[in-house]
């Protein structure tokens, strides 16, 4: 790997490092931004985002494919990799990832968030087979049949929706009695016909043979339990930051989220967090572009002080 050092390196491409990277690359920085699946994050698997201000409909994947192109058009550099390990030596940084060693002056980390699993026995064995993370990517492929929605959020409530235009039916299986979800989009839902709810159940079973078939459902009030013949399950019970690679040099809460503050400064001289990985009242689109945008323009800051 060539021995370039970089002044930015932001680990994870989604609305945070995106927009961190446009603003870096626009103020003359040279940039590499890293991402270990797709560009774009969340929000690129979400059908429809009506609430970022400019736009009254965009889908998440055209959102996210304009800010990768303002961003490689601003000068960033983009690479597909996982990053392992941080190291600090002095006003250096090095990234280790799974292609090797990149160098810089100043990191950013918006590495995120990643699905909650359901942690049943079955579970490894029937994703692709009938359990998906990600209605948007695989709800086609379940055109016509039964399928069930796990969860109450605003992720199971968007999923659930979607679902509903494609798929026979639709049950949302929700440990609680009411949804966390945003009340227009719950209203929303409660037009459709062809949705139903198991409010107060968790799934304590996941059922098949080669495939998912069914999945059975617990009472937390009664502990009676029920079958729900289903052909998927979509997941949708939250989702955790993926920061265990950095504990060493940031700070962690209890929960695994980095500590900064809205100034998107860590305990480290030169390390930034930004978006849904640190600590926030408000994870939304708008908070995360924001925290990218701040980052990045302390990430600069920073820089002019080393005097390189």
């Amino acid at each position: 790997m060539e021995n370039k050092i970089y002044d930015i390196i932001i680990i994870g491409g989604g609305a945070a490092g995106l927009t961190a990277a446009i603003y870096s690359a626009r103020a003359g920085k040279t940039v590499l931004l890293l991402e270990n699946t797709s560009f774009g994050g969340q929000i690129s698997y979400s059908p429809e985002v009506e609430n970022y201000p400019g736009f009254k409909s965009i889908s998440g994947l055209d959102f996210s494919d304009r800010l990768l192109s303002q961003a490689a058009a601003a000068g960033a550099e983009t690479s597909f990799e996982t990053a392992l390990s941080l190291k600090i030596d002095g006003k250096l940084k090095t990234v280790t990832t799974d292609s090797g060693e990149h160098k810089c002056l100043a990191v950013i980390i918006a590495a995120g968030m990643k699905h909650r699993k359901i942690a049943l026995e079955n579970e490894e064995r029937f994703t692709g087979k009938g359990i998906s993370y990600c209605a948007v990517c695989d709800g086609a492929f379940f055109k016509n049949k039964d399928v069930a929605v796990y969860g109450g959020g605003n992720t199971a409530v968007e999923d659930a929706l979607f679902l509903s235009d494609l798929c026979k039916s639709v049950t949302v299986i929700h440990r609680r009695a009411s949804f966390r979800a945003a009340d227009a989009e719950v209203r929303k839902l409660k037009e459709k016909s062809n949705v139903f709810y198991k409010l107060n159940r968790i799934i304590t079973s996941l059922n098949g043979e080669g495939s998912l078939s069914s999945v059975t459902v617990e009472s937390t009030e009664t502990g009676e339990t029920e079958e729900i013949k289903i052909s998927a399950l979509f997941t949708a019970i939250g989702q955790i930051p993926q920061n265990e690679a950095f504990k060493d040099i940031v700070k962690l809460d209890k929960y695994g989220f980095i500590e900064a503050g809205e100034n998107c400064k860590t305990k480290t001289e030169g390390v930034f967090a930004a978006g849904d990985c640190r600590t926030k009242q408000l994870r939304q689109l708008t908070t995360a572009v924001s925290d990218g945008a701040v980052a990045a323009t302390a990430a600069c800051k920073y820089l002019d002080t080393l005097n390189i």
